[in-house]
């Protein structure tokens, strides 16, 4: 069995964060470790509260995993003070072996700031260049680099940029914020590739981001290029939303377990 490592905040209504991803880990028969980065008071309507976890604890939560258990790939998901962040890219500075997908976490869909101003340059500059693919969304690649994006030639340029200018190792843009089909860009250094699919007609939704990025890890702990991984991640995303359901008044929840648990 592979172990998987997701660094991410907790989400109290378990769409999101360390719990999806531990969701995702579980539904690829893969055994799901977590650190714990950031603790959020949340629900289907949006995220009320945050509290950072002391980087000192992140730190020890990180080398009770590492000192002990073999990790076979990475997720990291919100890690929202730059303390925190050194952290990590330190463990990942001795571990180059495993694959690593940074999910870009700035601001939850709510609008609430989930990455302080004051550690977007170390993670840029620190962590973004080491790892494997970074998995923005165009509300964050236009933060990130300063521009709107409004197209699909526009993602192309953006996801180009994004490696070129941050050092990143490869880049799949999200487009799920755009009109019409659901279209996402990868530039993994060389050539651009893109996953084009019609976009699901559902409000139970919360979470995608973390569930593609976690499901990607998984495959690329199982060995499949990235192309490869990608593709099967995105599958697995289009079934969570199929079978998707509602827990409260506002967005709903992907059935992460759809394979055993189906809802009409």
């Amino acid at each position: 069995m592979k172990n998987i490592l997701t660094i991410a905040g907790s989400d109290s209504s378990g769409g999101a964060g360390i719990q999806a991803d531990l969701k995702t880990f579980f539904a690829h028969d893969m055994y799901g470790l977590s650190v714990v980065t950031s603790i959020t008071a949340q629900n289907t309507n949006g995220v009320l509260k945050t509290k950072d976890i002391s980087a000192s604890m992140v730190k020890a939560q990180l080398e009770a995993v590492f000192d002990d258990i073999r990790v076979d790939a990475i997720k990291i998901g919100m890690v929202s003070k730059k303390s925190t962040i050194l952290e990590i890219v330190k463990i990942l500075k001795n571990h180059l072996d495993i694959p690593v997908v940074l999910d870009t976490v700035m601001v939850s869909s709510s609008g609430f700031a989930l990455l302080k101003d004051s550690a977007l340059r170390v993670f840029i500059e620190e962590l973004m260049p080491r790892a494997t693919l970074v998995t923005p969304n165009i509300p964050e690649a236009n933060k990130l680099l300063g521009v709107k994006i409004s197209s699909v030639k526009d993602m192309k340029r953006a996801a180009k940029k994004i490696c070129s200018s941050f050092k990143c190792q490869s880049v799949l843009l999200k487009g799920g914020h755009l009109e019409g089909d659901a279209v996402d860009v990868l530039y993994d250094g060389k050539k651009i590739s893109t996953f084009k699919k019609r976009k699901i007609n559902s409000n139970n939704t919360h979470g995608t981001g973390c569930a593609l990025s976690s499901a990607i890890a998984v495959n690329l702990a199982n060995k499949k290029c990235l192309q490869e991984s990608i593709k099967n991640a995105k599958q697995f995303v289009r079934k969570t939303i199929k079978n998707g359901f509602s827990i409260g008044s506002g967005v709903g929840q992907l059935n992460h377990c759809y394979k055993r648990y189906r809802y009409e």
